[in-house]
């Protein structure tokens, strides 16, 4: 991972969690060759065993002109107790967390951070 890359380190994206794709405004762009795009490579999905009911995907972030690894990325899928809960953390993309009741009704009531509609 590259500090030198990116204009924050592991910036705080709240509810924010990619499970593909870049966080290009946080590119500050390649340390070594100057140039701003990137690739995802060495994509990898992991399932823990049925019980678990867990989901892993991993990929990298690097630059399209000279291959210099930009970042490491990670997310995290579970369902626990009635809820999905989704996690990401990147030296690029940053770290989130959420969840989402799957529940007919949330037993911790309304969420609060999401504007009604009427």
């Amino acid at each position: 991972m590259c500090v030198s890359c990116v204009k924050v380190e592991f910036p705080d994206r709240a509810t924010v969690c990619l499970d593909s794709g870049s966080y290009m405004l946080n590119y500050a762009g390649c340390h070594q060759c100057g140039k701003k795009q990137i690739a995802i490579v060495n994509g990898i999905t992991t399932e823990e065993d049925e019980d678990d009911d867990e989901e892993t995907i991993t990929y990298e972030h690097i630059c399209q002109g000279c291959s210099h690894v930009v970042a490491n990325h990670e997310h995290v899928f579970r369902v626990e107790d009635g809820y999905q809960i989704y996690s990401m953390y990147c030296l690029l993309c940053g770290r989130g967390d959420d969840e989402r009741c799957i529940l007919p009704c949330d037993p911790n009531g309304p969420r609060t951070d999401v504007a009604e509609l009427d």
